[in-house]
């Protein structure tokens, strides 16, 4: 099993270091300065359209954005912040930062495209980089194989991840076995994809924000309580960053891959994930949407993985070597505030861990449905979801987290190539959107709004808009 971990690490120090992360900032900036900087310029519209509201029955943009947080608020945000300082230095924190910030704009852009480009399924929209790759660039082939690979990505190979992490610090805090573990989760996960969206998004509205509130304060009062500390902390971080003198893995270009790496799989910015999410909304304009999961990205990065950051650089505990993962969490926390920590931290990685597994299954399932590969598939699928959560509960961390990179590494790539050949189109939108705004109005989209746009048919009419 060494030997296979051995060589996917190989693949994914390549893949990283010479394609992923060329691409992933390029494409951001790319985004960032066609857009005029949204992320910045359009910061506070993002707040005012997340309250939007919704007819009965439909999800609305909150409920998209809470959907989209159950998969981006896991594991990554406890754990894998964890890991990339013990890889790759406190410095992997500033370029988790920067990867986020500018990612923001892809996340924009994917999500607003998702949105365009969604077709209706009974009262429910559906969307994501599949239809848009259908749709816009008229690949059907090359759109069932992404939905085939996100299918997988998510609700087979990241939930594993999930599982495992969930499985590992319940077995550190309350030493019970991984197995019995899995087992459970694997069972609450089963009644709740069986439950369809509508569950799916209220169990994600209620668990996300009440579950980043208990952790955040949490943090906070570390923070508080280490307060004369945070500004050498700061300089820590931006200073390892910045270190050529070192000849390890916290060099820059160490820390860039791991801030890089943890970042995308926490805030999954221009993987096509979020999209899936985002296309489920029902709003009046695909710009709503696109800035209500920018804000996601934020969130989930410059908020919670912060939090974590800081928790840990404020602890000595990093400094050993003898901990990573959630475990160097829990023993971060541990020498803040005491043993009673460690029960926490499982805790909360077991609520974010879990809505993590039915939001990765919506993304799954909502590629499951583009195949049209009928009911018979989607069940098939179900099953197949519900035993990686126990095989992921079981397989060692290393294979977890080195599986998982290799498959966000090829999603990543498709869906950024793939956005930014068809960017025209959301450039056009977002003109739109602006247009109307300065006009004093709530903007409203129909197709018609965007000369030679075609295949957005859930944008004719005022019935298809919410209006």
């Amino acid at each position: 099993m060494d030997i296979v971990v051995n060589w996917i690490d190989a693949l994914n120090d390549f893949v990283y270091t010479y394609i992923l992360i060329i691409l992933l900032v390029g494409a951001g900036l790319y985004f960032t300065f066609k857009t005029n900087f949204v992320q910045f310029r359009m910061f506070p519209e993002m707040f005012r359209v997340l309250g939007d509201k919704s007819k009965k029955d439909e999800v609305s943009a909150f409920q998209a954005f809470c959907i989209s947080a159950a998969s981006r608020v896991g594991s990554a945000n406890i754990a894998g912040v964890a890991l990339a300082i013990s890889v790759g230095g406190p410095g992997a924190i500033f370029w988790m930062w920067v990867v986020a910030i500018i990612g923001m704009a892809t996340g924009f852009i994917e999500s607003m495209l998702a949105q365009v480009y969604k077709v209706r399924d009974g009262n429910q929209f559906r969307g994501g980089p599949s239809y848009y790759i259908q749709t816009a660039l008229g690949k059907r082939k090359l759109a069932i194989f992404f939905a085939v690979l996100i299918s997988i990505t998510f609700g087979l190979i990241f939930n594993s991840l999930q599982a495992n992490t969930l499985a590992n610090a319940v077995e550190q805090a309350f030493n019970v076995d991984k197995l019995v573990i899995g087992i459970i989760v694997a069972i609450a996960t089963g009644i709740i994809i069986y439950g369809g969206v509508q569950r799916i998004s209220k169990i994600s509205s209620i668990i996300v924000p009440v579950m980043a509130v208990f952790y955040i304060g949490v943090v906070f009062y570390v923070m508080i309580l280490n307060y004369t500390q945070i500004p050498a902390v700061f300089g820590l971080i931006i200073s390892d960053a910045f270190d050529f003198r070192e000849a390890t893995t916290g060099t820059v270009i160490g820390a860039l891959i791991q801030g890089a790496r943890r970042g995308l799989f926490s805030n999954e910015a221009g993987m096509g994930s979020v999209p899936h999410a985002a296309a489920a909304a029902h709003v009046t304009h695909p710009v709503k949407q696109g800035l209500v999961q920018s804000l996601g990205v934020f969130f989930d990065t410059i908020i919670i993985c912060s939090a974590t950051a800081f928790a840990i650089l404020l602890s000595d505990v990093y400094l050993t070597g003898g901990e990573d993962g959630v475990a160097l969490t829990q023993a971060s926390l541990s020498d803040h505030l005491g043993s009673w920590a460690v029960g926490f931290v499982a805790i909360s990685i077991f609520f974010f861990a879990f809505s993590s597994l039915f939001g990765n299954y919506y993304y799954g399932e909502s590629n499951i449905n583009f195949i049209k590969a009928g009911s018979g598939w989607l069940h098939v699928y179900r099953i197949a979801v519900i035993a990686m959560v126990v095989i992921g509960s079981m397989i060692s961390i290393e294979l977890a987290w080195g599986m998982a990179d290799v498959f966000m590494a090829i999603t990543a790539g498709v869906n950024l190539v793939v956005i930014l050949l068809i960017s025209k189109i959301a450039f056009a939108v977002i003109k739109d959107y602006q247009r109307q705004r300065k006009e004093g109005k709530d903007p409203v989209f129909y197709q018609k709004n965007i000369p030679g746009l075609k295949g957005a048919d859930s944008w004719n009419d005022e019935k298809e808009t919410g209006k």
